[in-house]
């Protein structure tokens, strides 16, 4: 089990030695201070979004109407399926009220073992799981560690994310730490799943998940950068979605968005 867990362990150990970090010095910190870093946070999320969201859907046109008679049409096509997994699973996830249950969840262990501003520890518990488990890396590296037992992607994600906790647990506080919980259980779910699904996702799939999971970054940044308040947790069935938009399509019109066999 360690060989399929170890990429998540250890990232789990660098969100927490960097929201203990960030925690310690925001009592040292003034708040124009906190705010700049907040702000700084914000467009990093966001250009991390573009990466993800615009630059990998050019990349993935540009490599996929070359094996697939779209005639010209390769992006209208993949533009469709991504609106459409967005929108279906945006509407999945408002009426479950997984954005709701997670700012409950925060709540609740706030209540349980915080004494900082209740408003504040789940907007950070929020955020923090939000930036933590939703991006490019995040799946690429959970595919990689439970299915290849290679955890390489994850590593590198742990020393991005320990730099990124200790930024937003010095705005936000105490809920960045919480989101600790969150990362074991998300990523180590999708370590697992990958560790017992036989067939691996096809690169489009992976593309398309990776798409939506940086338009959902784009989102997070809006709201760290306080623009919009996106409730963004509500989003993350889109991701999951993807890969079966696009089986549905190409059982209905084969070869629609994958070069036929």
């Amino acid at each position: 089990m360690w060989a399929i867990l170890n990429g998540t362990i250890v990232n789990a150990i660098a969100v927490i030695v960097g929201s203990l970090l960030g925690v310690s010095a925001a009592g040292k910190l003034p708040e124009r201070y906190r705010q700049i870093v907040l702000t700084c946070l914000g467009l990093i999320t966001l250009t991390l979004g573009v990466d993800a969201g615009v630059l990998r859907f050019a990349d993935t046109v540009s490599e996929f109407e070359l094996k697939v008679d779209a005639g010209g049409t390769y992006g209208a096509r993949l533009a469709i399926v991504m609106i459409g997994s967005l929108i279906i699973g945006a509407i999945i996830g408002t009426a479950v009220r997984i954005h709701e249950r997670i700012e409950a969840f925060g709540a609740w262990i706030h209540g349980r073992f915080s004494k900082q501003d209740g408003h504040q520890f789940a907007e950070g518990f929020l955020m923090a799981s939000v930036i933590f488990c939703v991006g490019p890396l995040t799946l690429l590296g959970c595919l990689q560690n439970g299915a290849h037992e290679d955890p390489s992607y994850l590593y590198i994600k742990s020393c991005l994310d320990g730099f990124c906790s200790l930024a937003l647990a010095s705005a936000l506080g105490w809920g960045v730490l919480a989101s600790v919980l969150v990362v074991l259980g998300f990523q180590g779910g999708l370590s697992i799943l990958a560790f017992l699904v036989a067939e691996p996702l096809g690169d489009l799939s992976i593309a398309l998940m990776t798409i939506v999971g940086g338009i959902v970054m784009l989102a997070t940044g809006f709201m760290i950068l306080d623009i919009k308040r996106i409730p963004v947790a509500n989003m993350l069935p889109c991701i999951f979605l993807a890969p079966l938009a696009i089986r549905i399509v190409e059982w209905v019109s084969p070869g629609w968005l994958l070069p036929l066999a």
